[in-house]
């Protein structure tokens, strides 16, 4: 008798498709299955409502309070407002400026995170070495004919960004050489360095920024005295640098002791074998403690306005207090949160594109 093969059967249509990806992974089982309908019974009942005073409601386009007629968020006062959140009492005719030397950052950045874009290193040293010294003079002028423009001026989002990013620049490497220190063999730079990174992570950064801008005025000549911004950015470095050089001290800890004695074996100094070999890998493996603390630096920027900085989160707060604006705060700190998670999310997402990238762990072998 002969036997015929038969064509393979197509598998069953509730294990494909959208209806197999929801049975699969929303509805496999009883308990499953209550706690998704629960989880969509929550969603429509407190989203929808949401959605519709965001978005359906909403009042969009006006010149002030007058606009906002339906009974939703008045997005009119953020649009009005728009210039003072963005730049503080930054002077209006001055705006090229601040939008300069952003742009000019976000450049660097992009064409360094960009793919297969040449001469990375030289675009690095830039924006290590050079662009610093032009964003101080195009921020608070002074100098090539520009006019000067008092920190005091500053705010809104262009101070934030002020703020997290020299904080994450100089606190990166400042973390670093404390790491190294506290893992030194030699005595007095690790008891330094251990006495450092503990006093400053058992004290809040709130306290920090009082204290630079309140108490160390008392404690220095008046013609030593630093401008409060520079004050603050100092706080704000050397708390943030005791967090990174605890993170960089665990990857430190998580290369294997013969990577070490292999850079021995070499005849490497110890610069060349922290440098060259060690430092390579264990921030690849610190990626995303690194990221965690900047993402939190750029959250407690918020924290200046206890000296009497005007932050995104304080300008906006002030001006939810003029009173041809007071009771539509919400659509204040909604906008507040929304910047922020714009840029904390693209770290984070950037992060995860720098883990996969640097990945040099195998799977299962065939």
């Amino acid at each position: 008798m002969k036997y015929e093969n038969q064509p393979t059967l197509p598998p069953p249509a509730n294990t494909v498709g959208l209806v197999g990806w929801l049975r699969k992974n929303l509805f496999n089982g009883p308990v499953n299955s209550i706690a998704t309908l629960f989880l969509i019974y929550v969603c429509v009942t407190l989203g929808w409502p949401s959605i519709s005073w965001m978005f359906i409601e909403a009042d969009w386009f006006g010149d002030n309070r007058d606009a906002c007629t339906s009974g939703g968020a008045c997005w009119v006062f953020i649009s009005s407002r728009m210039d003072q959140f963005l730049y503080g009492f930054y002077p209006e005719a001055e705006y090229w400026r601040v939008n300069t030397a952003f742009l000019l950052l976000a450049a660097a950045i992009l064409w360094m995170v960009l793919p297969k874009m040449p001469k990375k290193g030289w675009v690095a040293a830039f924006t290590l070495l050079i662009y610093p010294v032009i964003a101080f003079f195009l921020l608070s002028g002074g100098a090539f004919g520009l006019k000067e423009v008092d920190t005091h001026k500053w705010g809104g989002m262009s101070l934030t960004l002020v703020l997290a990013v020299v904080g994450i620049v100089a606190s990166l490497p400042f973390g670093v050489l404390l790491a190294l220190g506290r893992r030194s063999e030699m005595p007095i730079v690790k008891s330094f360095c251990v006495t450092y990174i503990e006093f400053w992570r058992g004290i809040p950064l709130i306290t920090v920024l009082f204290m630079a801008s309140v108490m160390l005025p008392l404690f220095i000549p008046e013609e030593y005295s630093f401008d409060k911004l520079l004050r603050a950015l100092i706080g704000i470095t050397l708390f943030q640098s005791a967090y990174m050089a605890e993170v960089i001290r665990g990857g430190l800890q998580a290369i294997s002791k013969g990577q070490y004695e292999a850079a021995d074996a070499l005849g490497l100094s110890y610069w060349k074998k922290m440098i060259l070999i060690i430092l390579p890998q264990a921030l690849k493996l610190m990626i995303p403690g690194i990221v965690n603390t900047f993402i939190a630096l750029f959250k407690d920027t918020s924290l200046v306005l206890i000296i009497g900085l005007f932050d995104l989160l304080s300008i906006v707060q002030a001006a939810t207090n003029d009173p041809e604006w007071i009771g539509y705060a919400t659509e204040g700190y909604i906008f507040v949160a929304f910047m922020f998670f714009i840029f904390c999310f693209g770290m984070s997402r950037y992060s995860m594109h720098l883990e996969k990238k640097l990945q040099t762990g195998h799977g299962n072998r065939a």
